[in-house]
């Protein structure tokens, strides 16, 4: 089989020091965490920055400093998230891109969250994507249910983004797709001829859902972001979550991508900013 791009979502907009002391928030933390989660085998690191609170932010200062200190301590590709818990503003979600990360995260719909609605108007992701084409970012899409592959592939005929797309299948929140071996192939079927995907499976999914990536030739994204356990009633940390996907990859035959070999699968070319 071909090689496998693990993706570490270190942060994410939810977790806090009372759910884990494992999560890092600063830029100083998070940019460590995603040093250590390199050296184990990540070759994406899937942004979201905290405020001095702890809290999201969409501030693009706070970002730049992440991607800063990232990059003096590694060459992992940098994806900055779009996403709307820190500010529902289409300018404040836009913001961090004129960084010119490698990548960035871009949900095309909207889902229900548990206690919230997650909004991606189609104004709002027609805005983000043409930002993103602008400044040479290559998206990666977002996909919490089958509907958002339909209207990313609207984006691909208004040309507001490129083939060859990168999928990333986020599974098993509540509210959203169900995190099934069968719904997972449904996904994989649904997206064009070419394309790239990756699965993220939420709790107790990720495991699975992560073996499953693996065993189907996909790639595949894990962190606390997404899962703050192990094995149950066992706190995880992201560089142990990581060394578990190169393990379990390695037992399978699939060799794990450097950042480089990464960016040869979805056809990233560096920048002078990145």
């Amino acid at each position: 089989m071909d090689g496998v791009i693990i993706s570490v979502a270190p942060t994410g907009s939810v977790p806090t020091r009372e759910h884990t002391p494992h999560v890092p928030l600063t830029p100083q933390e998070i940019a460590a965490d995603v040093y250590r989660c390199w050296q184990a085998g990540a070759a994406i690191a899937h942004i979201h920055a905290r405020d001095a609170q702890g809290r999201p932010t969409a501030d693009k200062a706070v970002f730049a400093e992440i991607k800063e200190r990232i990059e003096s301590k590694c060459d992992i590709i940098v994806m900055i998230s779009t996403g709307g818990r820190a500010s529902s503003l289409q300018e404040d979600r836009a913001a961090p891109l004129t960084l010119r990360p490698e990548m960035a995260s871009l949900t095309t719909g909207s889902v229900n969250f548990p206690t919230s609605v997650y909004v991606n108007s189609p104004s709002l992701i027609e805005a983000l994507a043409k930002e993103m084409k602008s400044l040479g970012i290559k998206p990666e899409l977002e996909i919490f249910d089958t509907a958002m592959i339909t209207n990313a592939l609207d984006l691909l005929k208004k040309q507001l983004i490129l083939a060859p797309l990168h999928f990333q299948f986020v599974m098993g929140v509540q509210g959203a797709i169900a995190a099934t071996p069968k719904n997972l192939f449904h996904l994989v079927e649904s997206i064009p001829p070419g394309s790239t995907w990756s699965v993220a499976g939420i709790g107790r999914a990720q495991l699975p859902m992560t073996a499953l990536g693996l065993l189907l030739g996909g790639h595949v994204r894990v962190g606390l972001e997404d899962n703050l356990q192990y094995s149950k009633g066992v706190l995880a940390t992201n560089q142990q979550l990581v060394e578990r996907v190169a393990r379990l990859a390695g037992e399978l035959g699939r060799p794990v991508c450097s950042p480089d070999e990464a960016r040869a699968i979805l056809g990233l070319a560096r920048t002078e900013n990145t």
